[in-house]
């Protein structure tokens, strides 16, 4: 496909990439082609911005799960968001490069045939994901709160705290700010 030039060439490559979504809200810009796997719903709102251009980003929800991605959202290349059950991301969440977002283990420890186990992910306004995080399943991230780069979040996380370990543990509060 032939390029397309600046913001309105990212707007309407979003609408051909982003086809199998069941909803696409408003001014969302894709720069770069992210993979879709959409047998469940992936629904992203207004203002959606998904880079892919340097590594592949790619959206999974399957049969009758849920991938949700609210207003004005920034995903940044090399992201996974896989949804089995539920993932919901908040508004203007910050998702830096390589994170991995997973609400299923896909097959057992001892037995790799048997199902893995699956819980929804529930992903606050205002968030931000550092660089390579790890977010797994069950999780509630609180709305505010920055997860350091390479932790991996396997409990919840308060608002507006900073997160950051492996297994990710709280370091310090932070102060709200005012949503604009």
């Amino acid at each position: 496909m032939r390029r397309l030039a600046g913001a309105a060439g990212r707007l309407l490559m979003a609408r051909f990439y982003l086809r199998r979504c069941t909803h696409v809200g408003r001014l969302v810009a894709t720069r770069g082609r992210p993979h879709i796997n959409a047998t469940g719903d992936i629904r992203l709102g207004a203002g959606v911005r998904i880079h892919a251009y340097l590594a592949r980003t790619q959206l999974s929800a399957g049969p009758g799960a849920c991938l949700i991605i609210g207003d004005d959202t920034f995903i940044n290349n090399g992201v996974v968001l896989s949804s089995r059950s539920e993932v919901c991301i908040g508004q203007r969440c910050q998702i830096a490069p390589h994170v991995v977002v997973m609400d299923n283990d896909f097959h057992g420890v001892d037995d790799r045939e048997a199902p893995g186990k699956c819980a929804p992910i529930y992903i606050e306004d205002d968030v931000w994901l550092a660089t390579r995080a790890i977010v797994l399943k069950g999780v509630r991230i609180g709305r505010g709160a920055v997860v350091a780069a390479g932790a991996v979040v396997t409990r919840d996380v308060p608002a507006y705290t900073l997160v950051a370990g492996v297994p990710a543990r709280v370091i310090r509060h932070l102060k709200p700010t005012p949503a604009p």
